[in-house]
């Protein structure tokens, strides 16, 4: 393929990028106006029940009579909040444990390769259940149950990652030259598994965004006056047919939100992993 073809190709790949930083950041100035104002209080319910929008209530009002607007703007607060926490959770742990299995060896490596892959399929929705029974049901107890379960995943893939970086020449000159490991790992390991581990946290950070919403949907998430989108679905969902702005509101955002920290993600890839850029183009 030629030099001006490649060029061709690249627009397409900002344009994913780019799309994807619109919706997200759409949503997250969102979440961040709703920090110093709304349109009415998390727990107004002066609107009338299922006010239809307009009035004064853009999207009109749940069954309480709560402002629908007000509940989204609290909710998109609430989706950030859980996916930026996860992730937090997900990245410490998981770049820890798996940079520790990565240097470990024989029956170590092995144990650690198995407590990793018994995390990851221990189900998310049964780890949020036990860590709700022994706290309570809060945005915390969600976002700690959902970032223990992603960390496994991460640990995974950097133990795969580290192992891989380990085995190139370069590490091996920078051993010979007398670099400490920890020095090794800060220079020449993080920064070549970085560009791989931005897009499977982007990717996180979409799973965690409906894992909360899951659960908020089940009733382990943030409760009341917390408006999580799924706890607006799941209330909305019994006057869908007379109100429907109570649950496509929440839902198309929700939408919006994973398909945008989506499209940034397969950005990302192709920006940061020169691999990637090379082989698809």
């Amino acid at each position: 393929m030629t030099g001006a073809a490649v060029e061709r190709r690249r627009p397409v790949r900002s344009y994913t990028l780019l799309t994807g930083c619109v919706l997200a950041g759409l949503i997250t100035l969102l979440a961040l106006v709703s920090l110093v104002w709304t349109p009415y209080d998390a727990d107004d319910t002066s609107g009338g029940r299922l006010t239809a929008p307009g009035d004064g209530h853009l999207l009109g009002t749940d069954k309480l009579g709560r402002d629908l607007f007000t509940q989204v703007m609290i909710g998109s607060r609430i989706a950030v909040e859980a996916g930026l926490g996860s992730v937090l959770i997900a990245a410490t742990l998981g770049v820890l444990l798996g940079l520790l299995a990565a240097f470990a060896q024989g029956w170590l490596d092995d144990t650690l390769s198995a407590f990793l892959d018994i995390l990851i399929a221990f189900p998310t929705l049964l780890l949020a259940m036990l860590i709700v029974a022994a706290r309570s049901a809060t945005l915390g107890s969600a976002v700690l149950a959902i970032g223990l379960a992603q960390s496994a995943v991460v640990a995974r893939l950097t133990r795969i990652l580290v192992k891989r970086v380990l085995n190139q020449d370069y590490i091996t000159a920078a051993r010979i030259s007398g670099t400490s490991w920890p020095r090794t790992v800060a220079r020449h390991v993080l920064p070549n598994i970085w560009p791989t581990l931005a897009v499977n946290l982007a990717l996180q950070f979409g799973l965690a965004v409906l894992a909360e919403a899951g659960l908020s949907y089940l009733g382990l998430g943030a409760p009341p006056p917390n408006a999580s989108w799924g706890r607006m679905l799941q209330e909305a969902q019994a006057t869908f047919t007379t109100a429907p702005a109570g649950a496509l509101a929440p839902g198309v955002l929700l939408v919006l939100l994973v398909v945008g920290v989506n499209l940034v993600a397969d950005g990302l890839r192709d920006t940061l992993d020169p691999t990637t850029r090379r082989r698809r183009a």
